[in-house]
């Protein structure tokens, strides 16, 4: 029972996140700069603290724009008809969004800045020497893209069904992440590791499929989605 609300509520969430997603103008904007923030990170020297930094205050301005709408919605609820304090509600939660914005412009500035004037060449060979780096912004990528394609798609819930997987995304994602990893290494039992995790995320999609959660195509798709972000960021940069 617990097992079950506990799953529930993850669902609940994320489909707070997609509704937030397909409904609010400023928060796809908001995807949308973060995802061009985090494909710029791969061609600068940025160490775990930035990069962790980074993650925080895109997650904040999210947060913020959900926020941001919760209140709306709320406040809507009861009437549309003017009222002085619903007006300063909604204010001040547009406010907590502009002052998001603005960190994250001023956080982009104090670690961006000074690493524009790199050479080019340093930056690209950084990311070839960081594979833990490039697989970090794989996943996220492929988290985006999935909440995304949901978002967009309008099929199912995160967590019970929808276009595409994201739990075979993820796992397809890794097997990809292990394999070109330990293809560099030249890893003795670099095979057998890779197939090992080509194993371990094929029962990842066949579970979500036997389960009724996803279709044999949402898994399939998810699995192609995982896989191309990957492979294309791996062959671009490492």
């Amino acid at each position: 029972m617990y097992r079950r609300s506990t799953l529930k509520s993850f669902t609940w969430a994320f489909e707070g996140i997609v509704h937030t997603l397909r409904t609010q103008r400023n928060m796809k904007i908001h995807f949308a700069v973060a995802f061009s923030v985090i494909i710029a990170s791969l061609f600068f020297n940025l160490s775990r603290l930035e990069l962790a930094v980074l993650l925080v205050t895109i997650s904040f301005v999210l947060v913020a724009e959900m926020i941001n709408t919760a209140v709306e919605a709320a406040i809507d609820t009861f009437g549309t008809s003017f009222d002085p304090a619903a007006k300063i509600a909604k204010d001040v939660a547009a406010g907590a969004v502009l002052i998001s914005a603005l960190n994250a412009l001023v956080v982009a500035y104090l670690i961006f800045f000074d690493k524009l004037e790199q050479p080019s060449e340093k930056l690209f060979n950084h990311v070839r020497q960081s594979p833990a780096h490039l697989t970090v912004i794989a996943l996220v990528l492929v988290i985006l893209l999935t909440v995304l394609g949901k978002a967009v798609l309008r099929r199912g819930t995160p967590f019970s069904g929808g276009m595409p997987s994201g739990h075979s995304a993820a796992a397809f994602a890794c097997w990809t992440a292990i394999t070109y990893v330990s293809a560099s290494l030249e890893l003795e039992h670099g095979l057998l590791l890779s197939m090992l995790a080509f194993l371990m995320a094929f029962l990842v999609a066949q579970s979500r499929v036997e389960s009724g959660i996803h279709t044999v195509a949402e898994a399939f798709a998810g699995a192609v989605l995982g896989i191309l972000v990957t492979t294309f960021l791996f062959q671009l940069w490492y």
